[in-house]
């Protein structure tokens, strides 16, 4: 099963710089704790024990809270001196990685999913790579993940102003660890746009559909929701 995790945390936050000023979005305060502890707290359940922060912005904020690791597991950085976009921070942090699949979430997002589940859905379906998907009635802010019948990812419909139903990608990734070095990417790049929008029709590229709890801090009333929801 899947014992390390990479988080990315490297973000600017721009969005949420009003309501948490001097801050990394995912150490942004929740009820007294950085926002990103509620995240750690639910991946210890599925007894993982090593952290790999994907930081760049403000990452010392990071470095200090979590200088003597966290509940008994083990905590790196691997710090980004410029940034280098999702898909540039998550091959930087791979160096720091051991297990053949890599499991990837966004540290701003509190996505309350089986992760065993979504492990043994990956390896049953020999995928490259697995998406965690979220169902929403309104996906306008997202941008929307189309799947077959089979689970596998087939498209992807960019945010926009509409409000219509479907699944968004809810920002966790599994996949396997060499994923990257067989393909062409400047050292930036983003995982969204330059990885799986042009890759999924020639990877294979499964879709794992969820109806967990799903927050993303990303905006200061979904902030302003996290006070209420992880009391």
């Amino acid at each position: 099963m899947i014992k390390e995790v990479i988080l990315l945390a490297g973000g600017l936050g721009t969005r949420l710089q009003k309501a948490v000023p001097d801050l990394p979005k995912p150490m942004a305060p929740v009820n007294g704790r950085p926002f990103v502890e509620h995240i750690l707290d639910y991946l210890i359940q599925y007894d993982i024990k090593k952290f790999i922060f994907s930081v760049g912005y403000k990452h010392e904020a990071f470095a200090r809270h979590f200088s003597k690791g966290y509940k008994g597991c083990n905590v790196v950085f691997s710090v980004e001196d410029v940034p280098l976009g999702t898909g540039g921070g998550i091959k930087k942090a791979l160096d720091y990685a051991e297990t053949p699949e890599v499991l990837v979430l966004n540290a701003d997002t509190l996505f309350k999913m089986d992760f065993n589940a979504m492990f043994l859905s990956h390896k049953k379906t020999n995928a490259d790579l697995t998406i965690a998907l979220r169902k929403m009635n309104d996906t306008g802010r997202y941008g929307s993940v189309e799947i077959n019948e089979d689970m596998r990812v087939t498209g992807f419909i960019e945010k926009s102003a509409s409000s219509k139903p479907g699944y968004i990608n809810g920002g966790i990734y599994l996949f396997k660890k060499d994923i990257f070095t067989t393909l062409d990417h400047p050292e930036k790049f983003s995982m969204e746009k330059d990885f799986l929008e042009v890759y999924y029709n020639t990877l294979k590229i499964g879709g794992f559909p969820s109806d967990g709890y799903f927050l993303d801090i990303g905006i200061p009333e979904d902030y302003e929701k996290a006070q209420h929801d992880l009391k």
